[in-house]
């Protein structure tokens, strides 16, 4: 057989990722039995059969005796697993991995693969394997039509839609379903196909482009990948030609009964609406004097009958601030709007929140949404795309970050994490494009599958999923190139930050594209993001006390602790408060001095990686080496022009020199 049989690997010329075919080895050299039955039992059968055809194993049907088999995958239909859940061990040579369910199955497969040659060896205790979150999904911020703005990708820094090409389906479902299989390999289950920002085009996918769609399940239906769609909360005006889109209106309601009814007709697997209402311009029922639960639970209610469920997104705010008014805070955002509507969602509404406050920045506090809805369906959503951690331009692992997150208790050490409160999943901005690397920068691969594994299990160790993706992507890697690719991306978040936005300030970015640094770009700007930097210091100042009131929206410990400088993290600082440049950090440096010594290390540390990144040609395909290689130029010329940028704004903002005497402009 083909190594590069079409239905398993993607297109000639498209980068496998983290399933390179050597990474099956262990697994086609030896004899397996597969028992079970279901469309995706046969996934597993010819992702099994694949292997061996190119390694030279055997694969068996329903035997009835395991003896003489090296692995056996089993569907059992009394197991108590749930349907994605498996087990996994190893006893007198032989490796069996237990499913109740057909996704089960298809996991515990993808986790053999993920133990290469160690899922053969010795014995192993019996362990079972269950997500902690039901869903786990990405949003494609992909346009049908090439915006005129955005591009053909929204914040995609990967090349174009996989999906879609200058206002039509592109029809390469080869890839979408190699695209599919990579997914499940790494534990994700649903993608919306589709914008969040939807135009006219897009809006079309919901009725007479509804087949387009349909297309794409069938790609990615083989890996137990659901779809998902953006929908305009104008539907029934734009498509239905009703004259209004009042979700308490029941012509409204019959409208959208009847799209739901065809969209599962058409896909009897669809998982659902992604809806961003009253944000950024997009309709809502704000127009009609109705709340965003009456929003969501009227789409809730359509989608029941099927099994679906409606992702509302709670990024509303005020994107029209006048930036003399501090008493309007963006981070209050999402918490004024949604946290008094807690218990008002229906049972299959789930509400959206990103991670942090503002908008996916290097660094910002946990929401305090998540400790503040405690009967509401929450799904935490970030950011893999990386528009404010480098565009996939830098290196920027973000498992770090991502972990941090998931682990942070609201309610103090003795409450659940946020990864334990995400009963409604959770869902990543994709960085995906039609780039032959998938996410244009190829080191920035191990942020798609981090996501995927932390989403598992939001509780797992990121720096062993990194080394989980090093040795899938990079199979019997010389340990010269396993500590390298650790050096390169075990810090690489934290240097991203030390070059960029300060203590938590954010944003400082060149206005639309967000690429590149500009002190002031948004400073004087409707958009709520300031940094209200003078002459006597710099910081918003969002305490109870002074500010705006914001750090009262957390439970006990964290409002005590942030409302105070004396108390607030120093990474935090600026976010939470306005304070002088000789503000002295619990580091024992000012803030000043933090500033200076930072933006110099961060470009002494990209530059250290670009040579090391140099230092591994000889273990590196030519190609990926050297594209990685361009990348890093431009990331240690970026560095530079950070440092430069902010260094020389402070220096003459504040008058204080660098303690080091080190040039700054």
């Amino acid at each position: 057989m083909n190594s590069r049989d079409a239905s398993r690997l993607p297109p000639e010329g498209v980068d496998p990722a983290w399933l390179p075919v050597e990474a099956f080895r262990p697994l086609g050299e030896r004899r397996t039995l597969i028992r079970g039955s279901g469309p995706l039992v046969e996934t597993v059968h010819g992702e099994v059969a694949w292997a061996c055809g190119v390694f030279g194993g055997e694969v068996v049907r329903d035997g009835s005796d395991d003896a003489g088999y090296d692995l056996v995958l089993d569907v059992v239909a009394d197991a108590e697993w749930g349907d994605e859940g498996f087990t996994y061990g190893r006893e007198g040579g032989r490796t069996t991995v237990t499913a109740s369910g057909q996704r089960g199955l298809l996991y515990g497969l993808f986790q053999v693969v993920r133990l290469g040659g160690t899922a053969f060896r010795g014995d192993r205790p019996r362990e079972e394997h269950r997500p902690a979150v039901a869903l786990r999904m990405l949003d494609h911020w992909d346009n049908v039509d090439v915006h005129p703005v955005m591009g053909q990708v929204e914040r995609g820094y990967a090349g174009g839609s996989l999906f879609w090409r200058d206002g039509r389906a592109r029809g390469e479902l080869e890839r979408v379903r190699a695209y599919g299989r990579l997914l499940a390999a790494c534990g994700i289950n649903a993608v919306c196909v589709n914008n969040v920002n939807v135009h006219a085009s897009e809006a079309r996918l919901l009725t007479d482009r509804l087949g387009e769609v349909a297309d794409l399940a069938s790609a990615l239906r083989p890996y137990g990948v659901r779809t998902h769609l953006s929908v305009t909360f104008a539907a029934p005006v734009v498509l239905g030609g009703l004259p209004t889109a009042d979700p308490l209106d029941e012509a409204v309601r019959q409208w959208w009964s009847g799209a739901a009814a065809r969209v599962y007709a058409a896909i009897p697997d669809f998982g659902g609406f992604v809806v961003k209402a009253d944000s950024e311009g997009q309709p809502g029922p704000f127009t009609y004097g109705r709340s965003h639960a009456d929003g969501a639970n009227m789409l809730a209610s359509v989608l029941a009958p099927h099994g679906g469920t409606v992702h509302w997104r709670a990024f509303v705010y005020d994107h029209r601030q006048d930036w003399r008014d501090r008493s309007t805070d963006r981070a209050r955002a999402a918490y004024d709007h949604f946290a008094p509507l807690d218990a008002e969602f229906a049972d299959n509404a789930v509400l959206q929140v990103k991670h942090g406050p503002m908008d996916f920045q290097v660094r910002e506090p946990v929401s305090p949404v998540f400790g503040a809805m405690p009967r509401t369906r929450l799904a935490v959503e970030v950011q893999a795309t990386q528009e404010y951690t480098g565009q996939q331009r830098h290196v920027c692992w973000l498992g770090p970050m991502w972990s941090e997150v998931l682990r942070f208790r609201p309610a103090g050490e003795g409450g659940l994490a946020v990864g334990e409160l995400a009963g409604g999943g959770l869902v990543a901005v994709s960085n995906v494009g039609d780039d032959p690397y998938w996410t244009g920068h190829p080191l920035a691969q191990a942020n798609l599958y981090t996501f995927g594994r932390l989403a598992w299990q939001p509780s797992a160790d990121p720096l062993r999923v990194l080394d989980e993706w090093i040795a899938l992507t990079f199979p019997s890697a010389p340990e010269r190139l396993t500590e390298g690719l650790r050096s390169l991306l075990r810090g690489s978040w934290r240097t991203y930050e030390k070059y960029t936005a300060p203590l938590g300030v954010g944003f400082m970015v060149q206005p639309g594209h967000h690429y590149g640094p500009s002190v002031d770009g948004y400073e004087y700007s409707p958009w709520g993001t300031y940094h209200f930097a003078d002459r006597d210091g710099i910081g918003v100042d969002r305490s109870t006390a002074t500010g705006t009131g914001y750090a009262a929206q957390y439970a006990a410990p964290w409002a005590g602790v942030y409302e105070s400088p004396a108390t607030c993290p120093d990474e935090l600082l600026l976010f939470f408060h306005h304070v002088p440049y000789t503000h002295v950090l619990h580091s024992g440096k000012t803030v000043i001095q933090h500033i200076y010594d930072t933006r110099f290390e961060g470009v002494e540390e990209v530059e250290e990686a670009r040579r090391v990144w140099a230092s591994l040609a000889d273990l590196v395909g030519a190609e990926r080496h050297a594209r990685v290689a361009e990348r890093y130029e431009e990331q240690v010329r970026g560095a530079r022009e950070w440092r430069d940028q902010i260094n020389s704004y402070f220096l003459r903002k504040s008058g204080v020199p660098d303690a080091r005497g080190r040039t700054i402009w």
